[in-house]
């Protein structure tokens, strides 16, 4: 039955019930209403603070028990990704004083990239041509292992156990990062805290930096490089940097000792193209063009007089050449000294580099660069070559 409520009176509204009892139920309704509403808040809280523990609940029916569990992203993303995070280790030996022999250890970290033992890692954890590797998987199991290639270009190498059946890890996309977005590292850290797990943020995106040794024996220019503040220890190289969903978007390469919690990792995207050719080949085959270069920045074009506060200035340096003799950019008429403003459409910037734009193609493409040279704009059609 529908009641109208628009005919209501004042005096309808004033009149006291007649029932006796009515103020003591008023009273027992507010008292339940304080209890619930306590006990609402503190289950409330208990949830959003996410803290383990069992709330029980009297009510008239009887008890009620409400499980409250802890679901934090972060923590989902490591258990989802640690299975596929392993350790490697390398025993080889070094020549000491008096021509002695010494044997050398050294550790550092992968992770699964196909579930038939395919194990991405740093050039630098397996450097050593005539080194015996070991990968130690999360579950404790110990597999000998191969290096089947190793990037001439950047930091990265591939590893091959063999076993099947595991679980590889997911590739995100490094394209999208935001500096501020939550990433965390996983890694074999100083080489005896396995699957050590660290946060932090995105701090920079794009930087190019000098990696070397702690010794200063080899240094490699490596660009398009993460910067994050998640703490990076030795041991941690080779390890996968991950988003809060649980995806790779880089592999820990590189910390800067003079600064506090400033890592680097290079992009996965770099990578993804280099599974297959390394699964079908055995071999990590990427297009180059066959130059040394500069990357421009409005700092050095205003200290060197450039033309172009962005691009990268071909050039080389002591007995290296800008551009590599017989390379794809020399048969295509590039000169040392050349500002390359664009490949294709893409203009190279601080957030451009030339080899991240170079992951879109393949060896034998032809792609068009938009060169500054003597003050003036000309294209010249490069047909890439292959870095194998």
């Amino acid at each position: 039955m529908e009641e109208n409520f628009e005919n209501t009176s004042n005096t309808d509204v004033k009149k006291q019930p007649s029932d006796p009892g009515w103020k003591r139920k008023t009273a027992v309704l507010i008292a339940a209403s304080f209890v619930m509403g306590i006990l609402g808040g503190f289950l409330g809280y208990n949830i959003a603070s996410g803290n383990l523990h069992n709330v029980v609940s009297n009510t008239p029916s009887g008890n009620k028990t409400y499980n409250v569990q802890e679901q934090s992203a972060v923590i989902d993303a490591v258990k989802k990704v640690s299975p596929s995070v392993v350790s490697i280790t390398s025993e080889g030996s070094s020549e000491g004083l008096f021509g002695m022999s010494m044997p050398t250890k050294s550790a550092g970290t992968g992770f699964i990239v196909d579930s038939n033992g395919l194990i991405v890692t740093n050039k630098h954890v397996v450097s050593d041509q005539n080194a015996k590797y070991t990968v130690f998987t999360s579950d404790g199991k110990k597999y000998a292992a191969e290096v089947k290639a190793r990037d001439p270009l950047n930091d990265l190498a591939f590893v091959k156990i063999n076993t099947s059946g595991l679980p590889a890890a997911e590739l995100g996309n490094s394209d999208g990062l935001q500096v501020g977005q939550t990433v965390i590292a996983i890694g074999n850290a100083l080489g005896q805290y396995q699957n050590t797990v660290t946060t932090g943020v995105v701090s920079g995106v794009g930087r190019a930096i000098t990696a070397g040794d702690q010794g200063g024996a080899s240094q490699e220019y490596l660009d398009n490089v993460i910067q994050t503040d998640a703490a990076i220890n030795p041991g941690n190289s080779g390890g996968p940097l991950i988003n809060i969903g649980g995806q790779v978007i880089g592999i820990n390469t590189a910390i800067d000792q003079q600064g506090q919690s400033i890592g680097f990792a290079i992009p996965i995207n770099m990578i993804k193209k280099q599974v297959s050719s390394v699964e079908s080949t055995g071999k990590i085959v990427r297009p180059v063009l066959g130059i040394r270069y500069v990357p421009i920045t409005k700092d050095l074009a205003a200290s060197n007089n450039l033309k172009s506060d962005t691009g990268a200035l071909v050039y080389g340096g002591g007995n290296n050449p800008g551009v590599v003799p017989g390379s794809a950019a020399d048969k295509a008429g590039v000169k040392e000294g050349d500002i390359i403003l664009k490949i294709n459409n893409d203009s190279i910037d601080e957030n451009h580099s030339i080899t991240s734009i170079l992951q879109k193609y393949d060896p034998g493409n032809t792609v068009t660069l938009t060169i500054l040279r003597d003050g003036g704009q000309k294209k010249i059609n490069v047909a890439l070559g292959s870095s194998s």
